[in-house]
């Protein structure tokens, strides 16, 4: 049995062009590609056959930095919803945190309860990420054994005692450790001046004002924290580090530097900073509050040159959500919510939405969604791209049509996002993981059963 599907506009080398998709659905990968649109009497009767006309094929979106938050918080979100939202936005694979779960990726033992709790609910594939926390290190090697595909680590406290941050010499015993391992570390860059937020925590500023706590996590704790990365690197050169949900532009000539000095530094930025500015943001709105915050116009310009000068690598959701009681949303107490943005779902639209008024191509757009997040993943062998050999996940994607983000559209848990009453362009129409339909815009989720598999 086999899968075809066929355009005018299939996305191969990050170029539009007519192309025909065949795939075995026995193994789930694609087997040829003809580059050129061929009708239904060239296959099989028994084939599935979708003929996309004019609508574009896409490779299926890697999202690598996704809560999933099961077990332990799955009233935040959980596999079999936030893989839902996940496909309805043409993310055919997620790489999900070490936390907010309960307990947190940690320990090989906490894996298997993780992957035992994701069995049979997702409609993505799922892989995951390890953590890196004080004395762990002893674990680490036996997470990338089982087959993790990196960790992370916290120079600022989580918002979870249970995942608690690293100092310097906490990093040097897990570095020394994973510096001879195929692995990556992942870095939440903020580094907290402890004597300047003990002098902030006098003051009495208005909570609910975004402008309060904008300025408590200035951009330079994101410089102090990479300056502090990029020294550790020098110790241990052949551990490639990253930096995720970049936000501050005033720490992009401290990557740079790294680059210049052969250094192994990748960064990803967030749809939120690419589509979201400071100056827009109502006072008493906490569902704009993330970590490291939004910040202003002029930063998510520079932001924007980066990632199209290439020192920003790849963009992902940072999909965070909680509880609604949380968010403060009935008090409008910014300071004290809980600081994440619910996305999954909606990122390619946010992306193409934006990305048109800056001359983007939807094949710069993969490039930064579906190819190098693949790549910062570990499963670039089989994602991220439409080859032969490779996984048949895609979606259907019309770039023209318009929409409004309501609450009931969304398909994550909880449904807070700074993104409700927005009109966005670009729809995802239907998306397939290895040719199985598991999305389509139409008729939803009814009749399609979870294949994702655990990676």
């Amino acid at each position: 049995m086999i899968t075809v599907c066929t355009s005018q506009n299939v996305l191969l080398g990050f170029q539009l062009q007519p192309a025909t998709i065949v795939i075995n659905d026995l193994t789930g990968k694609i087997i040829h590609i003809h580059r050129q649109h061929l009708p239904r009497d060239q296959f099989p009767s028994h084939a599935r056959y979708i003929d996309a006309g004019s609508n574009h094929i896409l490779p299926g979106l890697v999202d690598a930095h996704v809560h999933l938050n099961e077990p332990g918080r799955t009233d935040w979100e959980g596999f079999l919803t936030g893989t839902k939202a996940a496909v309805s936005g043409g993310v055919t694979t997620v790489v999900d945190m070490p936390l907010n779960s309960i307990p947190p990726t940690t320990t090989l033992s906490h894996l298997d309860i993780k992957r035992s709790a994701a069995q049979g609910q997702c409609f993505c594939d799922v892989a995951f990420w390890g953590g890196v926390i004080p004395g762990n290190q002893v674990h680490l090697r036996s997470l990338v054994d089982a087959g993790v595909k990196g960790f992370k680590c916290f120079l600022i406290e989580s918002g979870v005692e249970e995942f608690p941050c690293v100092t310097e010499n906490d990093l040097h015993a897990s570095m020394s450790v994973l510096e001879d391992i195929p692995s990556v570390l992942l870095f939440h860059a903020e580094l907290e001046d402890f004597e300047k937020s003990q002098d902030q925590s006098t003051q009495t500023s208005d909570p609910t004002l975004y402008a309060t706590f904008l300025e408590s996590r200035p951009e330079k704790l994101e410089a102090d924290a990479i300056s502090l990365i990029t020294k550790l690197q020098a110790t241990y050169p052949s551990l490639r580090c990253h930096i995720v949900h970049l936000s501050a532009a005033s720490a992009l000539p401290i990557i740079r530097a790294a680059r210049v000095r052969g250094l192994k530094l990748t960064v990803e930025t967030c749809f939120h900073y690419l589509c979201l500015q400071a100056d827009d943001i109502p006072n008493g709105h906490p569902e704009f509050k993330c970590c490291p915050p939004i910040r202003k116009a002029n930063n998510r310009e520079l932001v924007w040159n980066a990632l199209r000068d290439g020192t920003i690598e790849c963009v992902v959701s940072d999909h965070s959500p909680c509880v609604q009681e949380l968010k403060k949303l009935d008090d409008g107490d910014i300071m004290s919510a809980w600081g994440g943005i619910s996305t999954l779902g909606l990122g390619l639209s946010l992306l193409w939405t934006e990305g048109l008024q800056r001359g983007v191509t939807i094949g710069d757009i993969s490039n930064w969604t579906s190819w190098k997040t693949a790549e910062h993943a570990g499963l670039s062998d089989r994602k991220g791209k439409l080859e032969v050999g490779y996984d048949g996940d895609f979606l259907i994607w019309d770039p023209n049509a318009e929409f409004e983000v309501t609450a009931e559209s969304l398909n994550f848990k909880n449904k807070v996002s700074p993104y409700v009453n927005r009109k966005l362009r670009g729809k995802v129409l239907k998306t397939f993981v290895r040719g199985f339909l598991v999305f389509d815009c139409v008729q939803g989720f009814e009749g399609i059963e979870p294949v994702g598999k655990l990676l």
